[in-house]
């Protein structure tokens, strides 16, 4: 893929919308290719750290699916279909179900979620190739004040 070179002047005046949703897909694709390269998938990851009381969940109590729904809202993708995903975890064996159909992360998915993580600063370290750290800050910065000039929340 060939990039234009745009000069600063001309940079300055692209609209900062759509080169955030070019970068969003683009990072979301490289993301996902990469984790189904071994085996699993986004969703499933988010469903684990969801569930992990040593990740995102604050006390490791199972939840429903629309529980985790409502728990992913601000980065699940529309095409996600967590119950599907689920029933994979729960065919690995990474999650069990009780009777109020609540999922629970097992000691099996635990590691599973350990595993996965490690392979984060790869992709991590891919995605910021020549990218130095201050540079990144700065544009992280830039991206949560564009949030609060719209009106939005920047976590």
């Amino acid at each position: 893929m060939t990039t234009q070179q745009l000069s600063d002047a001309e940079l300055a005046n692209q609209p900062a919308a759509y080169w955030t949703g070019v970068a969003y897909e683009a990072l979301i694709s490289y993301i996902r290719a990469r984790q189904a390269e071994k085996g699993y998938t986004q969703p499933q990851f988010w469903l684990l750290r969801n569930l992990s009381k040593n990740d995102i969940s604050p006390d490791g109590e199972g939840m429903t699916l629309p529980e985790l729904r409502q728990a992913m809202t601000s980065y699940i993708r529309p095409e996600d279909d967590l119950a599907a995903e689920a029933e994979v975890l729960l065919e690995r064996s990474w999650l069990t179900r009780d009777a109020e159909n609540r999922l629970w992360l097992t000691e099996k998915g635990e590691q599973a979620r350990r595993d996965i993580a490690s392979n984060a600063p790869a992709i991590k370290a891919v995605l910021h190739e020549g990218i130095n750290e201050a540079d990144y800050v700065t544009t992280v910065k830039v991206l949560q004040r564009l949030i609060h000039n719209a009106g939005g929340t920047a976590a």
